[in-house]
């Protein structure tokens, strides 16, 4: 499909009518931690930027999203949300969604005191429809309607965990295997890649589509039990009887969604309901560490330190950018 094609108010889009909105300043106060990687939203039309900040207060996220742009967020640790027009998406750690911005700003907040580490994809809807033109019926519904112009939905509202094939290709991203004059084809074979498995929604589930997504689920079914008893958590075994699978299974379809080991995200669970405890500064070092299952202090001060970059009686640790606030 050629831009000739395209809609009318898409060859609006294509042709500069936001060429005045810059997303430089929603950065400012993170400075270094906005990193665009590769591609230009208003000049090949498609954009990946690299985020990595802590900030001490709740951040105002939506200031950065393009109008007309369908966006897609990989987030690997820190939460967050984004809302629209009847829709909500809540992001946790190592988790993928899109949202699209219209006239109509979204609202979209991500906590304070959290370490925030996602990478973002932005797409123009003339991208999309000259090179997703062939998929348009098995497209989500929501970058259907962007892209043609229907009235639409903005937020998709649910979030899909991230594999251990996708976490890579987000390292591979940051650090593109290729020589500089290759890069502008290799990232747009990656950008692609992406809209693909994350905005094409197929009608019928195929077998290794229908083996994935109950991998998927069981393994969302593992985390949900785990938080529900961070001090004493089910055993494998236990696991996998509740779930309804071997532990051996369970163990692998886990490592292969999420890239860690059960024990692994646990401890990452651990970690992230220590801090949310700490934060609200109503309970000492000890009382978090019992709550989350520690009963070594030792231990705990040094899973930690590990997961943060401080001890946990001096969390939160106010980094060069909150001191200057």
């Amino acid at each position: 499909m050629s831009f000739k094609s395209l809609t009318a108010p898409s060859l609006r889009r294509a042709t500069g009518g936001r060429a005045e909105f810059s997303e430089a300043n929603a950065w400012r106060d993170v400075g270094a931690g906005w990193q665009p990687i590769y591609g230009s939203f208003r000049g090949v039309g498609y954009s990946i930027e690299w985020h990595d900040f802590q900030v001490p207060r709740e951040f105002d996220w939506a200031a950065s999203f393009h109008p007309d742009c369908v966006e897609l967020c990989l987030n690997l640790a820190g939460h967050g949300f984004v809302e629209g027009r009847g829709g909500k998406t809540e992001f946790a750690p190592n988790t993928a969604g899109f949202y699209h911005r219209t006239d109509e700003p979204l609202t979209a907040k991500r906590a304070a005191g959290e370490p925030h580490r996602f990478l973002t994809v932005e797409f123009s809807c003339p991208f999309l429809a000259q090179h997703l033109a062939g998929a348009k019926a098995m497209l989500h519904p929501i970058v259907r309607a962007a892209v043609w112009d229907a009235p639409r939905q903005l937020v998709s509202g649910t979030t899909q965990r991230l594999t251990a094939a996708q976490l890579q290709l987000i390292a591979t991203l940051r650090q593109p295997p290729v020589y500089a004059a290759a890069q502008p084809v290799w990232y747009q074979c990656k950008a692609l890649e992406l809209a693909v498995t994350f905005l094409v929604q197929p009608e019928e589930e195929m077998f290794c589509t229908r083996q994935q997504r109950l991998a998927q689920e069981r393994v969302e079914q593992v985390i949900f039990l785990l938080k529900q008893n961070l001090a004493e958590p089910p055993a494998l075994e236990a696991l996998g009887k509740k779930i309804g699978c071997s532990h051996f299974y369970l163990s692998r379809i886990f490592s292969a969604q999420t890239g860690q080991t059960i024990t692994q995200h646990l401890r990452q669970l651990r970690m992230e309901a220590a801090a949310a405890l700490l934060r609200t500064g109503e309970h000492n070092v000890t009382e978090v560490a019992m709550a989350v299952g520690y009963n070594s202090l030792s231990h705990f001060s040094a899973a930690f330190h590990e997961a943060f970059g401080c001890c946990p009686g001096l969390y939160p640790l106010k980094t060069q950018t909150q001191r200057k606030g």
